[in-house]
């Protein structure tokens, strides 16, 4: 099953706001990259992804589960290609991953966190996901 990480700037959304939607979730707006789009539309309900706060505090704090695959985002333009999914807070990482932690690993040098800092989603494979979740605890 794929993996994933989603970057959200804990100000606008963050993990306890992702908590506090509960079992019926949210949708994941304001995607406006190509490249992350189709990352979005490539995901499969039951898919699991870290949630990780950017610009402030920089670490992977929890995981996510996409609950709804890809629809139009409701807060796009009409006609705009943007899409949205909706995920659901899973559970916490004991220890949050820091960015530094991530950087400071070898075997994950290759991760888009690291080479394409920029991506607001991005995929995260088999091999990232267990050594970033041994990390943090689980």
């Amino acid at each position: 099953m794929p993996h994933w990480l989603y970057k959200s700037e804990p100000f606008k959304w963050s993990w306890d706001a992702q908590v506090a939607a509960g079992e019926r979730g949210t949708f994941w707006d304001g995607v406006r990259n190509h490249s992350a789009k189709l990352n979005l539309m490539a995901m499969k309900k039951g898919d699991q992804g870290f949630f990780y706060h950017s610009n402030e505090g920089l670490e992977i704090v929890g995981i996510v589960e996409v609950i709804r695959e890809a629809y139009p985002d409701p807060t796009a333009a009409p006609g705009e290609p943007w899409v949205v999914v909706d995920l659901k807070a899973v559970k916490p990482l004991p220890r949050p991953v820091s960015l530094a932690q991530v950087k400071a690993t070898p075997a994950l040098a290759k991760m888009s966190l690291v080479t394409s800092m920029r991506l607001s989603v991005q995929p995260v494979t088999d091999e990232q996901w267990a050594l970033l979740c041994s990390m943090g605890g689980l």
